[in-house]
């Protein structure tokens, strides 16, 4: 399934036709009273599409394309996961900025904040306009089931499906999660492709352009740490909730963007989301 959020809050199938709207199948979604679960609703319960019935077909190009998680408890993303783009970050000032940069055996994964989420619709609003801000496309791992402590050999049993995902940067001295979760600095998008469409994250062309010249691609058979140890490795440390992103590195080739740019990420099987970038 490709199931999309889009307009307000609403949701569908993406098929060759349009956005097969579907949101009438959210009333099945179970009621929770405070304090709320630590998950998506709508992550942990995707089997309600199953005998869902439509209610209208939507154009894709008459939309405006949501996250297709709306509510992620954490965002974990792995730093200078790809060989070349620790390379480049090691030759350039104007990434590193003093900081040390080390492979993520020993950086480690860190956090960014769930309000920096958007969809591809709603566009990158850029802030600290004096300083670089950078795109880093890279794949987008949604976690389907609760799990702690899960072996490399069962990793992929947990995970929902899979987005596009945009990790924007601030260049600066300070610590990753700040300069990377100022609000829209997290796009994930087009939609949620569950996870049989995709037997095997560890081989997909992505790349993305910015105002149709091609900056960064890439294949995650070049990850250096593959989904399955990036699961194990993040579940040592925290609880996986539905709804959970694990951003999973970016490759070589990535740089500045400004307000007015375009990019475009692709992301093989998932598919395209163009960007628009603007400033807050």
């Amino acid at each position: 399934m490709r199931i999309a959020r889009f307009d307000n809050n609403r949701v569908g199938l993406v098929q060759e036709d349009g956005i097969h709207d579907m949101t009438g199948a959210l009333e099945q979604l179970p009621a929770h009273r405070h304090p709320y679960p630590r998950r998506d609703a709508l992550i942990a319960n995707l089997d309600i599409f199953e005998n869902a019935t439509t209610s209208r077909v939507v154009p894709l190009e008459r939309v405006e394309l949501l996250s297709p998680v709306a509510n992620p408890g954490k965002i974990m993303a792995a730093p200078v996961n790809y060989k070349k783009h620790l390379e480049e970050a090691l030759a350039d000032k104007g990434i590193h900025h003093g900081n040390l940069v080390g492979e993520i055996h020993k950086a480690g994964i860190f956090l960014k904040a769930s309000s920096s989420v958007v969809g591809c619709g709603e566009g990158v609003r850029l802030v600290h306009l004096d300083r670089r801000n950078d795109h880093e496309v890279e794949l987008a791992v949604v976690i389907g089931k609760e799990g702690r402590g899960i072996p490399a050999s069962h990793a992929l049993d947990y995970v929902a499906g899979y987005c596009i995902g945009l990790d924007m940067t601030i260049r600066g001295t300070e610590d990753r999660s700040l300069r990377k979760s100022p609000d829209s600095y997290t796009v994930l998008g087009p939609w949620l492709v569950t996870a049989e469409e995709i037997p095997d994250p560890g081989n997909l062309e992505l790349s993305i352009s910015v105002n149709g010249k091609e900056k960064q691609r890439a294949n995650t058979r070049e990850l250096i740490l593959p989904v399955p140890q990036l699961i194990e490795w993040a579940s040592s440390f925290y609880t996986l909730y539905p709804g959970d992103v694990l951003l999973t590195g970016t490759p070589q080739g990535v740089g500045p963007v400004r307000p007015g740019d375009v990019m475009v990420a692709s992301l093989e099987i998932v598919g395209d989301m163009r960007v628009e970038v603007s400033a807050a």
